[in-house]
């Protein structure tokens, strides 16, 4: 069973998210307000994060921003601001996905399901990836640049590891969506476009001209084989 820490203000909303979530086996533990989330995601250790950005006491940004340096599973933002900036920002410091308010309750679903799909599906397996001097451990989610472990967060994870394992092959987006984000490209949404430019600074790559994480333009994205030293 799956834990979410659920951090949303509206008390009814929460509520009722909460019901919908129980009812389809998650175990769920609420927070009203920013103040405590940080103590509550050591103590809870959820296997899942849903922040609203804004709450009372600490915004949903800051929660994120502060819990990426331990917590290493999903993190789904709720938000009723519809606007780049918002969602861009969120991308930014480490979330994986979001919902615009007012939220469907069976697209929430399917959304958790395809980000606990993702970090599951690793558990179960035990080989890793080597390019050079970047090496990804798919069970224990770790990757490794020269020795030195690289912070990412499960997305980011996750988007490496399907490049990686096509290296030298061009990805579309559509396969990346399906693939990574578990839904269809809309030709609209950057979050890919984001990650990517926050790996190849993770990386080291060239930000001006990559060299280990080519954007081959009109087609999608390609990790090189021999870029990793």
């Amino acid at each position: 069973m799956a834990k979410v820490l659920l951090v949303e203000d509206d008390v009814k909303l929460a509520e009722l998210t909460a019901k919908f979530l129980i009812h389809n086996g998650f175990e769920v533990v609420q927070l009203h307000n920013g103040i405590n989330a940080i103590k509550a995601i050591e103590a809870e250790k959820p296997d899942i994060l849903i922040l609203d950005i804004m709450l009372p006491g600490l915004d949903g940004f800051s929660i994120c921003k502060a819990a990426r340096g331990e917590f290493k599973g999903p993190v789904l933002f709720l938000t009723a601001k519809d606007s780049d900036f918002d969602h861009v920002k969120g991308l930014e410091i480490g979330a994986d996905d979001y919902i615009i308010k007012p939220v469907e309750p069976y697209v929430l679903l399917a959304r958790l399901n395809a980000l606990l799909r993702r970090t599951q599906n690793d558990e179960v397996q035990s080989d890793s990836i080597t390019l050079g001097e970047l090496q990804i451990d798919k069970s224990d989610r770790k990757v490794y640049l020269a020795g030195d472990e690289v912070e990412l967060t499960s997305y980011e994870f996750d988007l490496l590891k399907t490049l990686a394992g096509h290296a030298g092959e061009t990805l579309s987006r559509d396969y990346i969506y399906k693939h990574v984000v578990g839904r269809e490209y809309d030709g609209l949404d950057r979050s890919v476009d984001v990650r990517i430019s926050r790996l190849r600074k993770k990386l080291g790559d060239n930000l001006e001209q990559p060299a280990r994480l080519i954007t081959v333009w009109g087609k999608g994205y390609l990790c090189s084989k021999s870029a990793w030293g």
